[in-house]
């Protein structure tokens, strides 16, 4: 039976590795040169994440499926023994020590102590007498068990996407103890099937908790990849987060890298000029992610494709913008527009004629778009009346920052060249304060106002995501020329883990 059983193992052990170099990824001799995020999480994070280690084992040793053990043994004077122990569950299990290491181009090492597991179920057995006496009994059972864990997990690429291989995994027993109906029955029945029973019951407990643990650590990195692709999806705009090169694990950190790239109905995104390094990352906070710039300009795109860089302002945001602040002059240049019709009466619409180019600097993201503006008034009785209409050139100097679970951006200096003007206002173009009031109004009221829309939107699409369930210490956007870096520290959802387990279960 037990070589049964090892035959089976190991045929599943064969077809497992099959299945993984079927699935193995490629990539070219210069990964780095498609890589378009990068995420690198630090020994800190990782021993963070190691205390929600006990929630997995708990959840691994209550669904992993323990098959029923059968056997048999000739014994003097009692003549054939057979057995079977059935209805195998855990009754109870905890976790005293759980402890993670880095090891360098290996694995993540895992080093679980003390786990005190009780099994319970229902022991069955019978045996021919020398006298040809039939006996059947069943009694129930419990195992007291103290266990050490040892799982060496590997990151390796498949189906490109990160895939955990847990199946490096060790049980070492320091006790197994069996009690059978409270210990009621005689001591030598007890001690026989305790001597039989326990190496093949430790093969099968090896086997099914460790296979559970692969299985779900399969699981985990699937969730994770879900998360992912779904925290950079919005509606049809989404991120190709597939590997650009296989995961790495060093002492102090793991870092995946990822192509990036933007998907979008018929869009062609194609990145090939990374200026990705390893040594662009610190290890001094627990997370980082880098992005280029590219990323950045593809996702501008997509939105303008999706004819998102659309923005209407009516009513008393309308009448903020134009009544800003000002010199007699202009308020008689905003007279002059509005031709004397209510706010209420009126609406200006503002978009973006063009793909916004981006580019990333040391001083903050470089935005420069070329944007139409148009204000119509509706008098009472009479036609719509569009009243100015211009075409500008806009470059702003964005910084970013994340504070109370708010995206914050804080525009800089910025440029504006009319491109085109029309005003019914000032039909020949020649009046100078019309024009000067809007190129003030368009940089002290206009930009803010457009960058105090996005703010919200960004913020509200991140919380959807779920990133307000974090907590985020000190986030950091620090941007260079070419890319942008995020590194953070932070404290894990307990209830996010519990929840998926749940779901799982």
């Amino acid at each position: 039976m037990l070589w049964a059983d090892r035959m089976r193992l190991g045929t599943f052990g064969i077809l497992l590795m099959l299945v993984r170099v079927a699935a193995a990824c490629e990539f070219g001799p210069f990964p780095y040169s498609v890589t378009g995020i990068v995420c690198r999480m630090t020994k800190p994070a990782a021993l963070l994440l190691n205390q929600e280690t006990a929630q997995v084992i708990q959840a691994a040793f209550r669904n992993a499926k323990f098959p029923n053990i059968t056997g048999e043994r000739s014994m003097r004077l009692l003549g054939k023994v057979a057995y079977g122990l059935t209805n195998i569950q855990v009754n109870d299990l905890s976790i005293e020590q759980s402890e993670v290491e880095l090891k360098e181009n290996d694995a993540i090492h895992i080093d679980i102590k003390n786990v005190t597991a009780f099994f319970k179920g229902t022991l069955t057995y019978g045996y021919a007498g020398a006298w040809f006496l039939q006996l059947s009994h069943s009694v129930d059972f419990e195992i007291e068990s103290s266990i050490d864990l040892q799982i060496n997990i590997k990151l390796m690429c498949q189906k490109d996407q990160v895939a955990a291989d847990a199946s490096d995994c060790y049980l070492t027993f320091h006790k197994l103890t069996l009690h059978l109906q409270g210990d009621k029955e005689p001591g030598w029945l007890k001690q026989l099937f305790t001597d039989f029973i326990s190496f093949t019951l430790k093969l099968v407990l090896k086997s099914e908790v460790c296979n559970e643990i692969n299985f779900l650590a399969q699981v985990l990195a699937n969730f994770v990849h879900d998360l992912a692709a779904n925290f950079v999806q919005d509606e049809d705009i989404r991120l190709d987060i597939s590997l650009a090169s296989v995961p790495l694990i060093k002492a102090n950190y793991l870092e995946s890298h990822h192509k990036g790239l933007v998907l979008y109905e018929n869009y062609s995104d194609v990145f090939s000029d990374s200026v990705f390094s390893p040594s662009l990352l610190t290890e001094s906070r627990m997370l980082y992610f880098w992005l280029s710039e590219h990323i950045l300009n593809s996702l501008a795109s997509a939105a303008f494709l999706d004819k998102r860089l659309v923005l209407t302002i009516r009513g008393e945001k309308l009448q903020a913008l134009f009544e800003m602040e000002g010199t007699e002059a202009q308020q008689k240049a905003v007279q002059m527009i509005f031709q004397g019709t209510s706010y209420n009466d009126s609406v200006a619409k503002v978009w973006s004629l063009a793909h916004p180019q981006i580019s990333v600097q040391p001083e903050g993201t470089v935005v420069k778009s070329m944007v139409a503006v148009e204000v119509s008034i509706f008098p009472t009785g009479e036609e719509p009346l569009m009243v100015l209409y211009m075409e500008k050139e806009i470059t702003v100097t964005v910084q970013a920052a994340y504070a109370e679970k708010k995206l914050i951006l804080h525009p800089l200096d910025s440029r504006i060249e009319f491109k085109v003007f029309e005003c019914t206002a000032d039909p020949s173009g020649n009046d100078p304060s019309i024009r000067n009031f809007l190129q003030t109004m368009i940089s002290v009221v206009g930009i803010p106002e457009v960058i105090s829309r996005i703010e919200p939107t960004l913020t509200s699409l991140m919380n959807s995501k779920g990133l307000h369930l974090f907590e985020i210490k000190n986030p950091e956007i620090i941007t260079r020329k070419g890319y942008v870096i995020v590194q953070l520290d932070f404290s894990f959802p307990n209830h996010l883990l519990l929840d998926f387990l749940e779901k799982r279960l």
